[in-house]
């Protein structure tokens, strides 16, 4: 009877955070709080569940973020990049899509698209060309560049908080294949829409009249911002040998990064995403009930019996199960439902660990890469039509799955070739 209540709230659960009704965080803690109420879990159990080193992980990289945001750095290295290919359309949707998949990798995507999009959109508009491939682009590698890394992506993040894997593991497996999809993906778009982009000599003159300089807003907050980020990806880096979770690392960062520019941490904690914290709190309980009735046992025997239990198999069917609902839903929800499914796979299939590790990385590469699929396929993806309907510019369902859904299986297409050449 159990197993029947908690797949209900779960799936209930989902479903309201798929129709968008009411605030997806709203909906994940009411879920988790009724598994607690009828008591599919403890409240201890629940407590337990929740995977707190993520938690940690998001505020600490929120807070530095905003704080190196308030510098203006972000404004000058959009006007930087530019000036550097002196207003060529084609080599700017080139170069500004290469700087939202680079920051992407070390931000997370919604916070680069929220800082990149805005100054995209006036530079279009200087140039008098169509800024729908520049956003377009700039969606699609904003979730690729995110696949690389440990913080990349939340998928990444929550991967991370349940299987130990470190920031340097990410790098290794992952980013060979990213930087791969992203030169064929930045080629397509190039051939694609290599007509629109033109714009007259006088256009690009009066671009180049721009002093990036200026945007910086406060230089010594800059400097101090740098040396943080560098000890903290440094860090993250060597995280394993330190024997420091990457939670740690990032708050203490933060805190470290608050002492020193004596910012009023009213101001600063108002920037959290406490939404975001509060859906990820939430999921971790509804999958844990999951867990405790054993349906997750239950969906992993049945996956080892539609594979037989082989790893080739059972890779591409994560990869592309991943990929394809992750397009129409949030991936959030997903990974945090397949994370404990994978650990009870690798178990009943008696999996070492070092077998387990490409099941991983077929649950980042779907998981991410499959948010390109839909403009309701990631947050960053939303974000950007929201900023671009500010500006007057509607962005259809239709018209960005015309074009990110082909990308989308492009880009598993050669996931999956990496994997299977790599690992097997």
């Amino acid at each position: 009877m159990l197993i029947w209540i908690a797949t209900g709230i779960f799936l209930l659960s989902y479903l309201f955070i798929i129709m968008e009704k009411f605030p997806r965080s709203v909906i994940a803690v009411s879920g988790a709080a009724l598994m607690i109420i009828l008591g599919i879990v403890t409240q201890e159990k629940a407590v337990e569940h929740v995977d707190w080193n993520t938690l940690g992980l998001l505020i600490g990289m929120m807070l530095i973020v905003d704080l190196t945001r308030r510098s203006g750095v972000f404004s000058f290295l959009a006007i930087w990049v530019s000036k550097k290919v002196k207003g060529n359309p084609a080599l700017l949707l080139i170069s500004l899509s290469l700087l939202t998949g680079i920051l992407s990798a070390f931000l997370d995507n919604v916070t680069t698209v929220l800082l990149i999009v805005p100054i995209t959109l006036s530079i279009a508009d200087e140039l008098e060309v169509d800024p729908i491939p520049f956003l377009f682009c700039q969606i699609l590698m904003s979730n690729i560049g995110g696949t690389a890394t440990l913080i990349g992506d939340p998928p990444n993040i929550m991967i991370a908080g349940q299987t130990g894997l470190s920031f340097m593991d990410f790098i290794l497996n992952l980013a060979p294949v990213i930087l791969i999809i992203i030169v064929v993906i930045l080629f397509l778009f190039y051939f694609i829409y290599r007509q629109k982009l033109i714009t007259e000599e006088a256009l690009k003159s009066k671009l180049m009249l721009q002093n990036e300089w200026n945007e910086i807003k406060d230089f010594a907050l800059l400097k101090k911002c740098l040396v943080v980020l560098a000890l903290v990806i440094s860090a993250f880096s060597f995280h394993s040998l330190l024997h420091l979770e990457t939670a740690t690392i990032a708050l203490s960062g933060a805190m470290l990064l608050m002492l020193w520019t004596r910012e009023e941490p009213e101001d600063i904690f108002l920037t959290v995403e406490w939404p975001t914290l509060f859906f990820f709190a939430g999921l971790f309980v509804l999958v844990g009930g999951l867990v405790e009735t054993g349906v997750l046992d239950r969906l992993a025997q049945w996956s080892i019996s539609l594979t037989g239990g082989q790893p080739l198999l059972t890779v591409l069917l994560i990869l592309f199960i991943s990929a394809i609902l992750s397009s129409f839903l949030d991936n959030i929800p997903y990974v945090a439902t397949m994370i404990p499914l994978i650990q009870k796979l690798a178990l009943l299939s008696h999996l070492t660990p070092a077998q387990t590790q490409p099941l991983w990385w077929a649950l980042a590469l779907g998981a991410c890469l499959g948010g390109n699929g839909t403009l309701v396929g990631a947050s960053a993806n939303l974000i950007v039509a929201g900023i671009a309907e500010k500006n007057g510019l509607k962005i259809r369902y239709i018209q960005f799955l015309k074009v990110g859904f082909p990308m989308m299986l492009i880009s598993i297409f050669i996931s999956a070739g990496y994997l299977i050449l790599r690992y097997y």
